[in-house]
């Protein structure tokens, strides 16, 4: 295992990498650009490229004796993956699709996995230049653009309106029959990774999400939220595990502290 004072050690040269891929993101975003389609049919800009480019070459020569994996890499084969005990698990851009609507609700992803748990996670936001970045056994924090830091904890939920966020692109039908049986509350969407990131800071209460994601949407908020006080789980409440055979996630939801309403409806009760 990776000791917390080496994973608080690698923490501000992770920023410093996510920083810099924003950078190359924002030169991409600021002109004229192209969209392409992988076979998924999910969009991919040179942005994407740029970003993947530049943080696996830094990656990799700040820990080269642990493997990189991007969502814009060749496929790694789990036979050669499942060895891994410790790696870099990266989206250069989480959000593209808000990325081509130019809506600035997109991230930089960066989760250090060790013993298929995130323990260090960096979500680098290019429009605004803010950060949200944690390692396990130190508390999760934000950084503004000028650089000041305040710790995240998440909010303890005590009754009320249930602030629930959602997905700016991808709603889906199981989505509004649990909203309908949650009487009371108040609804945000946004995109990218930055869903989990509001429940870290304590601005919402509750994210689930039933449609597919893979696991660098997210392992890095994974970190950050675990480390202000959340949760990020399966149905059954059990967290999220990396490197499985499948990089596609469950379905999953994401929590900070105190009552739960939705767990009873998800039980049917």
């Amino acid at each position: 295992m990776v000791s917390a004072t080496e994973l608080a050690g690698l923490l501000p040269a992770v920023i410093d990498i996510a920083r810099r891929a924003a950078g190359a993101i924002l030169e991409v975003y600021d002109g004229d650009f192209a969209v392409e389609h992988k076979d998924d049919r999910s969009p991919l800009t040179a942005a994407d490229r740029a970003a993947h480019t530049l943080i696996v070459a830094a990656l990799e020569a700040l820990t080269p004796q642990w493997p990189v994996l991007s969502e814009e890499s060749v496929a790694i084969p789990y036979a050669q993956r499942r060895a891994w005990q410790r790696y870099w698990l990266v989206d250069p851009l989480d959000g593209t699709r808000e990325f081509v609507k130019r809506n600035g609700e997109f991230t930089v992803n960066i989760a250090l996995i060790d013993a298929g748990r995130p323990v260090l996670g960096v979500v680098q936001v290019p429009v605004g230049g803010e950060v949200y970045a944690a390692a396990e056994g130190a508390r999760a924090y934000h950084l503004s653009a000028d650089g000041q830091r305040r710790a995240l904890q998440v909010s303890t939920y005590r009754g009320g309106p249930l602030r629930v966020v959602a997905s700016r692109s991808h709603g889906s039908p199981q989505l509004a029959r649990l909203l309908d049986a949650l009487p009371g509350h108040q609804m945000v969407s946004i995109g990218s990774s930055l869903k989990i990131c509001l429940v870290a800071a304590g601005e919402a209460d509750f994210y689930p999400r039933h449609g597919p994601t893979s696991e660098w949407d997210t392992a890095a908020a994974q970190c950050v939220l675990e480390q202000a006080g959340g949760q990020l789980t399966d149905f059954g409440l059990q967290p999220l595990r990396y490197n499985k055979e499948s990089l596609l996630n469950v379905p999953f939801l994401a929590f900070g502290a105190g009552q739960r309403p939705w767990q009873a409806v998800l039980q049917g009760a």
